[in-house]
């Protein structure tokens, strides 16, 4: 989706709002302003909230659903609070997230964006290196939460006490020329390394694994957290949210529709073929030519090496990861809030095909996936059809490639 034209720019989603009297201050407001998707607005200048609220309709992390749920609850909760006066209202930051691999190219600007969530108190990077200097940097922007960082190896379990969602970036990037599972030698080993510190520090945490090929790294994760006795495969997320992004992104501008109406679930897995957007479930509903939907779901299963090509050997897509990234960290951490009508598509464990892994739209809750949603597989398109069958071959040989590795090296040791 794109970002809004507004002054104003942030990430936070459906806060909660402290109730700490005070006697009323006619003072200059810096506002607080909520959009129809659940969207918190607050400016660089702070995180302070004015005494009046309006909704907008602009942009959005989240899809459209929401709308009527947040209107109906901040109606209730401004009701509850205009009983009492107060002048400042306070985001109850009261989560803990890490970002492992927090100095990469994807790691930096996900933790900029993570940092402006009104929902985290505490923002754990954690990196082999340079991580100091982004900790620094970050720890200077004036949102609720602290900035602590961890460097190397020995500091690693620190970084994940009390974590409740863990985000792990880390791993090489692709270069022009490589696939994702080029990315697999590398990337494996990392993150079954950081599964394993998670296994030991947090295992009730939240996982998101963005490090690619997604559709062998999250069946690692899983062998590793099922070998340390504390799998929940509720908890554990490959985060194909960038698919959703794409796929919102270039439906409403091939139809010239408003980005915050246009929400495609995208299913399958997280690399090439794989990905399959489910185009005829587009909402609001779109006439699409067959020659548009050939063009358009190319388009967004090739939309990685898209930008791996442009950016000529100068990185992959970054900053467009790390917005998608941080959309599914906000509705994990609306989740675990208690918001009840949280729903991204996930590269999850799921029982929705014969595949053990798989990718489509989830509803999120306190303990994780609370349900799925197998309406979306049903009355497919004849070209939907035959893309999903097509699919399922190379993402199950991924699966077991994950799975075998994880396997091998537990025997090795």
């Amino acid at each position: 989706m794109a970002a809004t034209s507004a002054a104003t720019f942030s990430i936070g989603t459906n806060c909660s709002l402290g109730h700490k009297a005070a006697s009323f201050q006619q003072t200059k407001p810096c506002a607080l302003r909520f959009n129809s998707q659940n969207l918190l607005k607050s400016s660089f200048n702070g995180l302070k909230a004015t005494t009046s609220f309006n909704c907008e309709t602009e942009t959005s992390f989240s899809g459209k659903e929401t709308a009527k749920a947040l209107r109906a609850s901040f109606a209730r909760k401004a009701h509850k609070d205009a009983q009492v006066v107060q002048s400042q209202f306070q985001p109850q930051a009261s989560y803990k997230v890490a970002v492992l691999g927090a100095a990469g190219g994807i790691g930096q600007p996900l933790a900029l964006l993570i940092k402006m969530s009104p929902l985290v108190s505490s923002l754990h990077l954690y990196d082999i290196a340079n991580v100091k200097g982004v900790a620094a940097d970050l720890s200077h922007c004036n949102t609720p939460s602290e900035v602590l960082d961890f460097t190397g190896a020995a500091e690693l379990p620190s970084s994940l006490k009390g974590v409740d969602v863990v985000v792990i970036p880390a791993g090489v990037p692709r270069k022009p020329g490589m696939t994702r599972d080029d990315l697999f030698n590398i990337n494996a080993g990392i993150v079954r390394n950081l599964i394993e510190a998670v296994a030991d520090n947090c295992p009730d945490a939240f996982i998101h694994i963005i490090s690619n090929p997604v559709n062998s790294t999250v069946p690692i994760a899983a062998e590793v957290l099922k070998q340390k006795g504390v799998y929940n495969p509720k908890k554990l997320f490959g985060v194909s949210t960038l698919d959703v992004v794409r796929a919102n992104t270039f439906v409403a501008q091939k139809k010239n529709l408003k980005l915050i109406d246009v929400d495609v679930p995208v299913v399958g897995g997280h690399a090439g073929i794989t990905i399959l957007p489910l185009l005829s479930k587009t909402k609001p509903s779109v006439s699409l030519t067959d020659e548009e939907v050939e063009q358009l779901t190319v388009r967004i299963q090739n939309a990685g090496t898209e930008v791996v090509e442009a950016k000529a050997g100068a990185g992959s897509a970054t900053l467009s990861m790390a917005y998608a990234a941080a959309r599914f960290v906000e509705s994990s951490l609306r989740a675990l809030d208690g918001d009840g009508d949280v729903y991204e598509c996930s590269y999850v464990a799921s029982d929705l095909t014969e595949l053990p892994f798989f990718a489509s739209r989830v509803k999120l809750g306190r303990n994780g996936i609370e349900a799925f949603i197998p309406s979306d597989l049903q009355g497919l398109t004849e070209y939907e059809q035959k893309a999903l069958e097509a699919l399922k071959p190379e993402l199950k040989a991924s699966i077991e490639k994950g799975v075998a590795f994880a396997n091998k090296q537990t025997a090795t040791a």
